[in-house]
């Protein structure tokens, strides 16, 4: 008889994934389906980034690579690091991953032991809770408000420890909410972290998505002693729009660092080698793409907060980074699973439930895509919200 492990049965299939891959599934039956269930860049990868991976395959860079990544890679993102986020690291504390959700995952094997707490914030990144899971630790999910913009505050951190306590995820800018925290706000979590010794997975994937006055602030860079307890993630997916090119990396503390560099050593063995010339041109070459990237969702965004605040029904907080809005549906009667399928079933518009991110009182609505699709999935969210 076949037997599956515990962690397994323990862990929940990806609804972010399965309601994109749904949508799909309709466009492909010919259906006219209004995706803002995204979660990547509707444009190209650029083309110098682009050209630069097929240059590398032509001179022969089809072999392994080292398990960290190459040299020129992990020099250039310790460059970028320095630059953007005032975080020094050598190039040996830098760990080239196959893709951002591998980066997180690293990190989360690579300090939590069975038994460990990790705090998550929610609404949370899906895959958070079940990585700790995966690892053999326990998920303490902190729910956030949208007083405090969907934010953990310092306070609810402090009352969620335990002497299990390892770890802390934090999300700046968050999927699914948006919210960017201020460095104030990062210094009284940090200050708590550190005097407790836990440490912190900052992920940063959509640092430079963010508008208006918001900053982002790396929190490993707020003092020696949290860049000592920080692991902070990042990559090449969302700014650069290389998701299916699979490229992430981890910053952190050499001790760290090596426990990361074995768990590849005995995965993945390393990033697709051509791919990481890529990723070292997108760092070395023109940036004006991200800033237009930004603006154009800029003007989604500010498009998509007009539309959806004169919707009865609903609420929504703005959101200050990445390109989603998670809108509170709790007044509709309807659990976030159920709003979804019939959103999408009778309207053909694809969004998240809430329950996915660890809140069922609301979805998550994404920009990424073209105004017009917005424009009309929005019209047709509005009649939906009118109907029920």
């Amino acid at each position: 008889m076949e037997t599956i492990s515990s962690r397994i049965t323990k862990v929940h299939p990806s609804l972010t994934l399965a309601i994109t891959n749904q949508a799909k599934a309709m466009k492909a039956k010919g259906e006219e389906v209004y995706a803002l269930a995204g979660g990547e860049p509707e444009v190209d990868t650029p083309d110098f980034i682009k050209a630069a991976a097929i240059e590398a395959l032509q001179a022969g860079h089809t072999k392994y690579t080292p398990a960290g990544g190459i040299p020129e890679l992990r020099e250039a993102i310790a460059a970028k690091l320095q630059a953007d986020n005032k975080l020094g690291y050598d190039a040996k504390e830098i760990c080239v991953t196959a893709g951002g959700k591998m980066a997180c995952y690293n990190a989360i094997l690579a300090v939590v032991e069975e038994g460990d707490e990790v705090i998550i914030p929610s609404p949370y990144w899906v895959s958070y809770p079940e990585m700790v899971r995966l690892a053999g630790g326990v998920p303490v999910i902190v729910e956030t408000m949208e007083s405090t913009g969907w934010k953990m505050t310092a306070e609810q951190f402090e009352e969620a420890m335990t002497p299990a306590t390892k770890m802390v995820i934090l999300n700046s800018p968050s999927n699914p909410t948006g919210a960017v925290y201020t460095e104030e706000e990062l210094r009284a979590i940090g200050e708590i972290a550190a005097a407790e010794d836990i440490v912190i997975l900052s992920d940063e994937i959509y640092e430079k998505l963010v508008y208006g006055d918001a900053k982002h602030v790396s929190i490993a860079s707020l003092s020696s002693e949290l860049r000592d307890l920080t692991i902070t993630v990042n990559g090449f997916s969302k700014a650069y729009s290389m998701t299916g090119w699979r490229l992430g990396y981890t910053a952190a503390p050499k001790h760290f660092a090596d426990a990361i560099d074995k768990i590849q050593n005995h995965t993945v063995s390393n990033a697709t080698a051509f791919a990481q010339y890529g990723a070292l041109a997108a760092l070395q070459g023109d940036q004006a793409f991200i800033e237009d990237l930004c603006g154009e969702y800029d003007v989604k965004r500010q498009f998509m907060l007009g539309r959806l605040k004169g919707i009865s029904k609903i609420r929504v907080v703005e959101p200050h980074g990445a390109f989603y809005f998670f809108v509170y549906t709790g007044n509709m009667g309807l659990k976030s699973l159920n709003l979804c399928d019939k959103l999408l079933s009778r309207y053909k518009v694809a969004a998240v439930p809430g329950v996915a991110f660890g809140y069922d009182e609301g979805i998550r609505l994404s920009y990424c895509t073209t105004l017009d699709v917005l424009n009309e999935g929005l019209n047709r969210f509005e009649q939906f919200c009118r109907e029920h």
